[in-house]
């Protein structure tokens, strides 16, 4: 990791008033692959010494909600305690604003002192994002050449950013969204961008057309109701369910959980995800049919892919440790700039 074995002493800012870092200067700081790459590297050491506790989630009304994800060292090779605050406010994309937003609190877990704090908007979507796209290095074909993206709000370019980071053989981009006009628009941007030399970005309306030509298949939506069929995944996908991270929602129905080889990104998943706890309780699967989670991915405890023939699924519900790995980079970053 970035940060080991040090003593409170040894790090740059701790004796100074705690700074804040807005999102300008997190999005000057981190790329998807570079944090990619820092999760793959960091993730196994920082599970074994990160304790966390199940989100705590508080509604605020039927549809918004506040979050906190606390996270804290049982050893000081990681002189951190952090806690994310979030809001969801799904309806705010009528107002054209983030649907997620929030702060992340950094002390120190020698002397309680606050260190810094960020904008956790634009962390949670790095960190979401990058977790899919570390996924998709052991779950994904690594011949894979279309990614179709279910959803054009916030997270959509971000986790096609990810997913062209981790899987460069990608080509053909089609992004899907009830108002075709945002999937379009979305797709625009992206080809004016230029980051992605040779790949191709295109909206369209129709969902049941395009998802069998995925790869891969990310969704990042608030539905309530299945989005992906499963009889409609080519045989090789990779199914990538990012969105729902509570009972009432789902992004895919039934036959793609009967279908896939399922892996989440921690244990959380398997009592928050709508996805999940609705196939159990059908008797779709099993929990103990559940393949692993992210971390032995990493390790190496599990294998993710072993058919080309193999339909795989990935859901994330978050955890406070991805946070904490990932805030550490951007403050460690920040201070050394």
């Amino acid at each position: 990791m970035a940060v080991t074995n040090k003593d409170e002493s040894s790090i740059p800012n701790a004796s100074s008033s705690p700074i804040f870092i807005s999102a300008d200067s997190l999005c000057s700081i981190l790329t998807h692959q570079t944090l990619i790459n820092h999760f793959r590297s960091t993730l196994p050491q920082a599970s074994a010494v990160l304790q966390t506790t199940i989100r705590q989630h508080y509604p605020l009304s039927s549809s918004s909600s506040l979050l906190l994800m606390p996270c804290w060292p049982s050893s000081p090779s990681l002189p951190y305690v952090g806690v994310k605050l979030v809001t969801h406010f799904p309806q705010n994309s009528a107002l054209n604003l983030p649907g997620v937003q929030g702060s992340y609190v950094l002390f120190s877990s020698t002397t309680g002192q606050t260190l810094a704090s960020m904008d956790s908007t634009e962390l949670t979507l790095y960190r979401t994002s990058c977790v899919s796209g570390l996924a998709s290095k052991y779950l994904a074909r690594q011949d894979s050449q279309v990614l179709v993206m279910v959803g054009a709000g916030a997270l959509a370019p971000h986790l096609i950013k990810a997913h062209l980071s981790a899987v460069p053989s990608l080509r053909k981009v089609f992004i899907w969204n009830r108002t075709v006009e945002k999937a379009t628009a979305l797709a625009d941007k992206l080809k004016e961008n230029g980051e992605f030399a040779g790949v191709s970005f295109e909206g369209c309306g129709c969902l049941d057309e395009v998802v069998g030509l995925g790869d891969i298949v990310s969704c990042a939506t608030n539905s309530e109701k299945p989005l992906v069929k499963g009889e409609r995944l080519k045989a090789g996908a990779h199914l990538d369910l990012v969105g729902s991270f509570k009972p009432s929602m789902m992004e895919c129905d039934d036959e793609a959980i009967r279908r896939g080889r399922v892996f989440v990104d921690n244990e959380a998943a398997i009592v928050e995800a709508g996805e999940l706890v609705g196939a159990f309780e059908r008797g779709v699967i099993k929990k103990d049919e559940i393949r692993g989670c992210l971390v032995e991915l990493v390790r190496g405890d599990k294998i993710g892919r072993t058919s080309s023939d193999h339909i795989t699924v990935f859901k994330s519900v978050g955890s406070a440790v991805v946070d904490m790995i990932a805030a550490q980079l951007v403050y460690e970053t920040y201070i050394r700039s």
